[in-house]
């Protein structure tokens, strides 16, 4: 399935949206950033094939292995990857939910919940 960018973004939005307020506004310097694809960088970074579908990546530190500090620090950033998650999806009821999913899935990575964790609670 494909979509134009601006759907997308509307659909990732609102992901974010959905997200409860008292959580949101814990995401202070947090950049959520749309690319076509991962790099190939990323994926080996990762240990993923080439052929491996990534549909979000959280890149920075996560907020509980942050000290206390009033040096400046660069935004941490969600990045949802569209060709991966459109490759998967082929209804829009299925990529609305795959996209939600994967918003939740990176944001709770900025909050320190790990992989095992979210498998836990059915954001594999």
């Amino acid at each position: 399935m494909r979509l134009s960018r601006r759907k997308f973004e509307v659909l990732v939005l609102k992901a974010l949206e959905s997200i409860p307020d008292l959580i949101r506004e814990r995401m202070q310097n947090v950049d959520v950033v749309i690319e076509d694809w991962p790099t190939d960088e990323q994926l080996v970074a990762l240990g993923m094939a080439p052929d491996e579908l990534l549909f979000g990546l959280y890149e920075g530190t996560p907020l509980i292995e942050r000290g206390i500090t009033v040096d400046p620090m660069l935004p941490d950033k969600i990045t949802i990857f569209q060709g991966p998650l459109e490759d998967a999806c082929e209804t829009d009821r299925e990529i609305e939910e795959e996209i939600r999913k994967t918003v939740v899935h990176e944001v709770a990575h900025h909050f320190g919940i790990d992989e095992e964790r979210l498998e836990e609670l059915g954001y594999e």
